[in-house]
């Protein structure tokens, strides 16, 4: 497997023979790699060299991955950079947190070489084709949402949306490729009303689901965390 020269991966790890696996791996695969030894070096990398994606231990001395991951995401000129997090952390808590703070994916150690090139390769191509917004229109595979018209077609058939659920694909839209917790939704969706419990945001999702129907699958769920929209490929069109 091949990755384009202008995929730029960044290695965060204080343990040397990982970092050289990782980066030999990568390398070998055609990616441009640099490598970090803790937290402030690699935010100070990611500044400067603006990686496509960083390979981020959470274990590291000083500045924790967390912290970094944080820190990724409040800048605006590298929230967007892909993560993946590499960590001996196993236990579900810790996944939660990392893709809570926006985390794209999670390998926990030991881990296959094979499957980390694997793994950067997917999050790459997710991130290379994200919901394109064009004025008020934003589109994702066969989905088009018109923020203006405030109207949603699928392979070009408008589908009925209540205003609810058209705020709250809009948001997923925004944000695709980025997990969303029930709490983020419930802020930007419902204003985090008082009287509005977790659960609703799980019905509103399955309701959209339905209504968008194959396409309804690009919103994924995120166990124990929330939910994430990846961009359908488009299907075939009917003939008529």
């Amino acid at each position: 497997m091949t990755a384009p020269v202008a995929h730029r991966v960044l290695v965060v790890d204080d343990e040397p023979d990982i970092t050289a696996l990782v980066a030999y791996h990568l390398a070998k695969a055609g990616y441009r790699v640099a490598t970090s030894g803790n937290g402030r070096e690699a935010l100070r990398a990611a500044r400067e060299e603006r990686p496509d994606l960083v390979v981020l231990d959470l274990m590291l001395p000083g500045l924790s991955g967390y912290d970094v991951l944080a820190e990724l995401r409040r800048r605006e000129e590298t929230k967007d950079i892909g993560v993946i997090l590499l960590t001996a952390r196993k236990e579900e808590p810790d996944r939660v947190k990392g893709l809570a703070l926006g985390a794209d994916d999670y390998l926990p150690k030991p881990f296959s070489p094979q499957e980390l090139v694997l793994r950067v390769s997917a999050v790459l191509r997710r991130l290379a084709a994200p919901a394109v917004a064009t004025g008020g229109l934003v589109t994702a595979g066969p989905i088009a949402l018109d923020k203006t018209a405030h109207r949603v077609t699928v392979h070009g058939s408008e589908v009925e949306l209540t205003a609810t659920e058209f705020k709250l694909l809009k948001t997923l839209l925004e944000r695709e490729g980025r997990v969303q917790t029930r709490v983020q939704l419930l802020d930007t969706v419902w204003q985090a009303q008082p009287d509005i419990q977790t659960r609703t945001v799980d019905m509103h999702v399955q309701r959209l689901r339905q209504k968008l129907g194959k396409a309804g699958d690009a919103i994924e769920t995120v166990r124990g965390v929330g939910y994430r929209f990846r961009a359908p490929k488009p299907g075939p069109r009917r003939r008529g």
